[in-house]
């Protein structure tokens, strides 16, 4: 079993910066790819940003330009570097990953992965 750990939500202001870490422990199954997916109270999780194999990234529009996916080598950790916040980036942000999902139409959605982590929130306020 493969087991996500999110960490560096927090609060910040309009404009400010969060980086966000997920760390992956358990099974040494090899992911093949990882995500960051987000939530508001009410809402669908959205898919935010994601990598599919070593280097392939993908954002949704709403964040592009703003938000950085990455990983360690080991695909260990994954990381959102998230810029330039606005209120409506408030959400809780959950890290999920797969060992298997190399298909771009499921990067950034929820069924394309098989484990997820327990979430961070973000709060962005104006």
């Amino acid at each position: 079993q493969v087991h996500l750990v999110e960490s560096g939500g927090g609060s910040v202001q309009s404009g400010g910066s969060l980086r966000l870490s997920c760390a992956v422990s358990g099974s040494t199954t090899t992911l093949v790819s990882m995500a960051w997916f987000r939530q508001e109270i009410g809402k669908e999780r959205e898919g935010v940003a994601a990598i599919v194999g070593d280097d392939r990234t993908t954002y949704a529009e709403s964040v592009k330009g703003r938000f950085t996916i990455s990983q360690d080598k080991h695909k260990i950790t994954s990381y959102l570097e998230m810029n330039d916040l606005t209120p409506n980036d408030t959400a809780v942000y959950y890290c999920a990953a797969d060992p298997f999902m190399r298909s771009w139409s499921l990067a950034l959605k929820t069924n394309g992965y098989l484990f997820w982590g327990q979430g961070t929130a973000v709060t962005v306020s104006s």
